[in-house]
């Protein structure tokens, strides 16, 4: 059985519609419906109930959904082996959110080039939704997740570190250098500047601040924390972003710290589809992902 028909099944099992199957596998709509026919005919049964409101499994085709998946993960398993004593090679896309994308994977990306140059990264932007509907569609190799908790059914994760978070105002704020903490009643007066919704530290603080009584925050969302840290270091206001993030403008006196309420540490997870076996080169990628944030900087990378 040609194993396409396979990939073709799952993945309208998972969007339960045909265009959007298409979408995902790349291929003319009229493609997945001719293969969708190929295998219920190949296998005697029908797959699917062909609905107004999309393509739903039928008894069958849930019956038969985890052994395709299984085939699909023995035939990449198959691959994957008949490689393993050469070179560490292929592409490899990655998932995650802006905040680690501009302050964590240009150094993952830069030591791997040195250990594995035939191994080429793709950095893709997402949120966690996104990021984990990319898992589990395959677009995705592997994902970088900024939550406390990640528990979706179908993804293997890992915690791999912690970031602090800084309290941020120009240095000419009237919070700049204050001697007294501030209180979040004090700060709930203010106008926060934050990354967009979605991003969990910020939703913390958003969620924080409409905590207190009777306050009504002035809060402003971004697409990008570039943006919300211009407006902070130009005196509009103040945010909250991971250190890892500002050091730059802290070191360079565009920004400082403000004196108040402790922070949490915002946790960062390593994430991949639960069931598929991830290729040398995935392998090697979430490898130096690890590296990056457990061992101290400047330690010499090693294969």
């Amino acid at each position: 059985m040609d194993t396409r028909l396979l990939q073709t099944f799952t993945a309208l099992a998972r969007t339960e519609s045909f265009t959007g199957a298409a979408a995902e596998l790349q291929l003319a709509q009229s493609t997945v419906t001719v293969q969708i026919r190929a295998l219920e005919k190949a296998l005697g049964t029908r797959l699917f109930d062909r609905l107004p409101t999309g393509a739903l499994l039928t008894e069958a085709g849930r019956r038969l959904l985890t052994l395709a998946e299984e085939v699909l993960e023995a035939e990449s398993r198959l691959f994957a082996a008949a490689t393993e004593g050469g070179p560490v090679s292929g592409t490899v896309v990655v998932g995650a959110g802006e905040t680690l994308c501009s302050a964590h994977l240009p150094g993952v990306i830069t030591a791997l080039r040195g250990l594995h140059p035939e191994v080429e990264v793709h950095l893709e932007p997402c949120g966690t939704t996104t990021a984990v509907e990319g898992l589990r569609a395959g677009r995705l190799d592997c994902a970088l997740l900024l939550e406390e908790q990640v528990d979706f059914p179908g993804i293997a994760a890992e915690r791999v570190a912690g970031q602090s978070l800084a309290l941020l105002c120009a240095p000419d704020h009237p919070l700049a250098g204050r001697a007294r903490p501030v209180t979040w009643h004090e700060l709930a007066r203010e106008h926060f500047f934050l990354h967009e919704q979605g991003c969990s530290y910020s939703d913390w603080l958003a969620e924080r601040l409409q905590a207190v009584a009777g306050a009504r925050p002035r809060l402003t969302r971004f697409g990008s924390i570039e943006a919300a840290r211009s407006c902070v270091a130009a005196g509009l206001g103040l945010t909250v972003l991971p250190q890892a993030n500002v050091a730059g403008s802290l070191d360079g006196g565009r920004l400082t710290a403000v004196r108040g309420p402790a922070l949490p540490d915002i946790s960062v997870h390593l994430a991949r589809h639960g069931r598929r076996r991830p290729s040398r080169a995935a392998r090697a990628v979430a490898a130096q992902v690890v590296r990056h944030f457990r061992e101290p900087a400047g330690t010499p990378a090693t294969a």
